[in-house]
């Protein structure tokens, strides 16, 4: 029996195990889900060991890891995967169709939360080493896998447990299925990912809220004051004013344009997704250069004054904004934090107190496109969804793969499997069947890949 014969053997099992993974409330973000947690870590690690990996939970002072292995020869390549079992909180309850933690299958699609993200993703992984095991008896590289409890969360206790577990953690590559494909029967593998840095500014003005017929025009506003500041942030051409904002960036290679020009673009497609009427950026610049490669800054959210029913006369005591910077590889997240800190206290007036709060952030990441772990994936994929993939990058971050670089040393290879319209963080939540089966066949074939791109 081949692992392609034991994927279709056990088709209805797959299934029925990964809703058995899916039931579990694993909500890290809420204290209430505490024991959920506990119980899904359990689980996970049961099942791994019922398919025959070394397996154990660990604490990490917040909500348990799981970690396993299999090892089979020092002279092989060892392969360290990573995903996560806890998800978001599914509120709001009352726009799901189906209860988020009793999964269902609806029009060719589990639908339940983590169901993309990122139970599914991993699980397809879990299947496809379960599925070599039972044909081969034996595995062609070395497998460790690390499954974390607190990505939703910020993984807050991953990083000081991978410092003290380097030696445990030694591998070759890390495989990571947390992103989406390029678009519908598009597979893509990542290789860049934007880091981000964030900060908070406080404008504060008079003592109290005060009358705005007594006072306006003789003391400064904070919104008003916030609002320039920030219309100071960007020049006419979308390009960012911070001093050294841009410093060390490096321009994008030759083969990444070509990349780029391979992928099918549509702009009133990508503005009917997102609800735009127009296109708008950095100038000189297409729309993946401007989502993947160029650095951005973004108001998240201000506050200030009344926001009550009807109107009130004030000028307010204070006002306040969230704002991040989507970064790229070169740039350091504290170094953006402390230059903005810079530029806005040299912009703010004498006639209001200014303060940032600098939250740091992570580092964008790049996997190196000239070595052999790319287009061994690339083969995986193609076997598994009989298809050529794309590379592409991604605007957002996942700030654990900057750990791996750092810490360990490890380049991490993305392969997305979900789609980028599955409801990730959303009400109905979901992932198609054929990807998740898809993404088993291409996880029974990866590990040989990897096997071949080493030797």
């Amino acid at each position: 029996m081949t692992p392609a014969e034991h994927l279709k053997k056990t088709e209805k099992k797959r299934m029925d195990d990964l809703f058995r993974f899916l039931k579990f409330p694993s909500v890290s973000a809420s204290s209430k889900h505490k024991k959920d947690m506990i119980d899904c870590a359990r689980w996970l690690a049961d099942h791994l060991k019922s398919i025959g990996f070394k397996a154990r939970t660990f604490p990490t002072g917040g909500h348990p890891l799981v970690y396993a292995e299999y090892l089979v020869d020092k002279k092989l390549p060892t392969v360290l995967y990573y995903g996560h079992y806890d998800v978001q909180p599914p509120e709001p309850l009352e726009l799901w169709h189906t209860e988020p933690f009793r999964p269902e299958i609806r029009k060719g699609a589990i639908y339940a939360r983590g169901a993309a993200d990122d139970k599914g993703q991993i699980f397809a992984h879990i299947k496809g080493l379960e599925a070599i095991l039972k044909a081969e008896k034996t595995l062609p590289v070395n497998v460790k896998m690390l499954v974390e409890g607190e990505e939703e969360v910020h993984s807050a206790h991953l990083p000081a447990w991978i410092k003290k577990n380097k030696k445990r953690l030694a591998a070759d590559i890390v495989v990571i299925s947390d992103t989406a494909q390029y678009g519908k029967n598009i597979p893509a593998v990542t290789f860049g990912l934007r880091g981000i840095a964030f900060v908070e500014v406080f404008i504060n003005g008079p003592n109290r809220d005060v009358h705005s017929g007594s006072y306006g025009g003789a003391i400064a506003n904070p919104v008003n004051v916030l609002c320039g500041l920030i219309g100071q942030l960007h020049d006419k051409n979308g390009r960012v004013t911070i001093p050294g904002f841009y410093q060390k960036i490096k321009p994008m290679t030759k083969w990444e344009r070509q990349q780029y020009r391979k992928l099918p673009y549509s702009k009133q497609a990508f503005l009917k997704e997102t609800g735009s009427p127009e296109l708008h950026g950095e100038k000189g610049y297409s729309t993946f250069e401007r989502i993947w490669v160029r650095p951005t800054l973004d108001v998240n959210g201000i506050t200030g004054g009344y926001q009550g029913e009807g109107a009130k006369t004030i000028i307010p005591e204070w006002a306040s904004a969230k704002i991040t910077m989507r970064l790229v590889p070169n740039q350091d997240p504290m170094d953006i934090c402390n230059k903005i800190e810079r530029y806005l206290k040299k912009l703010a007036p004498n006639s209001v107190k200014l303060k940032v709060v600098k939250h740091g952030g992570a580092k964008g990441v790049v996997v190196p496109t000239d070595g052999p772990w790319l287009e061994a994936a690339a083969r995986a994929i193609k076997k598994g969804f009989s298809k050529e993939p794309v590379f592409t990058k991604e605007g957002g971050s996942i700030p654990i793969v900057v750990d791996f670089k750092e810490i360990l040393g490890l380049d991490t290879l993305l392969i997305g499997l979900c789609q980028s319209d599955d409801n990730i963080h959303s009400p109905n939540e979901r992932f198609a069947v054929k990807d998740f089966e898809r993404g088993c066949k291409m996880a029974a074939n990866l590990p040989f890949e990897l096997a071949k791109a080493r030797s």
